[in-house]
């Protein structure tokens, strides 16, 4: 026990600095790019100025909405401003790794680095996926999108398995969860509120990436589809080839869009993605790593 114990340690200290490696993250980044502006140069057709104006409100979903809703659960003390750049400089982390995994754990990271402990931020980070989950149920459910009940039943199991290990360890290690993020049910609810936000500033980016590559944009049918779609995202898999973006190319065909088109409408939304990413988090990693921002611990 003792001997795979210490193994485990030596292959998360391996993994560690083999994706803390400037080098690996470089070329993952270059990678990811790449396979992005390979599937788009497959269209023949792409207009810019649709494209640019669903651009615009994903911007503010994401680099506004998302980091508000962060601010709004966390009891780090740190201003808005804080949020908002930590929470882009992750962006780019995020795109490059599977499940945008690297986006969380650069968050938690980053409230390490102000002396917030591991276990708040873990917890911290964690509260703020679940809320952008229940904020996505909400959304798919507004949509008129029935979930199947395999789908419903495993949702809400996770969520009771959850809920349920929270409220034991509350119980039993009060010291520990005192640290612990709990929401007021008003900041609950707004943090939902935002979610929702944010999945419209999605549609809306979807919306134009269709227009762009010449295709038609069923109103309704494409809400459904796309609420569908977002479903499949809760798999696993690398920005620009993952499940949600396999589902949502074929929601689209299912409702009239030729499959060219619907290709190309799925592979440019995934490359504009990087464009607020790129200029937005990467000036703020940019900044910080000459030194603009210069941020005390917390007490």
């Amino acid at each position: 026990m003792h001997l795979g114990r210490q193994h485990l340690v030596r292959l998360a200290r391996a993994v560690q600095r083999l994706v803390s490696h400037r080098g690996v993250r470089v070329v993952a980044l270059i990678a990811a790019v790449g396979i992005s502006l390979w599937n788009v140069d497959r269209v023949p057709h792409t207009a810019v100025l649709p494209a640019l104006l669903g651009l615009l409100p994903f911007a503010i979903g994401k680099y506004i909405l998302c980091p508000l809703r962060w601010h709004a659960i966390s009891t780090s003390g740190r201003t808005r401003r804080w949020h908002l750049r930590a929470y882009a400089e992750s962006e780019i982390l995020g795109l490059i790794s599977p499940w945008h995994a690297g986006a969380d754990l650069w968050r938690i990271h980053r409230l390490e680095t102000i002396g917030v402990r591991r276990s708040s931020g873990v917890a911290e980070v964690a509260l703020d996926r679940f809320v952008g989950a229940v904020g996505l149920v909400v959304a798919v459910a507004v949509c008129g999108v029935t979930l199947p009940w395999a789908v419903l039943a495993i949702a809400l199991g996770a969520a009771a398995v959850v809920l349920a290990v929270a409220l034991v360890v509350r119980r039993r290690r009060p010291a520990l969860t005192g640290r612990w993020p709990w929401p007021s049910p008003k900041v609950f609810a707004l943090g939902v509120l935002l979610s929702i936000g944010y999945q419209a500033t999605i549609l809306g980016l979807l919306f134009g990436a269709i227009h762009a590559v010449g295709g038609p944009a069923p109103g309704l049918q494409l809400v459904a589809v796309f609420g569908a779609s977002q479903i499949a995202g809760a798999l696993p898999g690398v920005h620009g080839a993952s499940p949600r973006e396999g589902a949502l190319v074929a929601g689209l065909a299912s409702i009239g869009i030729a499959w060219r088109e619907a290709f190309g409408a799925v592979a440019l939304t995934a490359l504009l993605y990087w464009i607020p990413a790129l200029l937005i988090g990467g000036t703020f990693l940019f900044l910080r790593w000459r030194g603009w921002f210069t941020e005390s611990r917390a007490t």
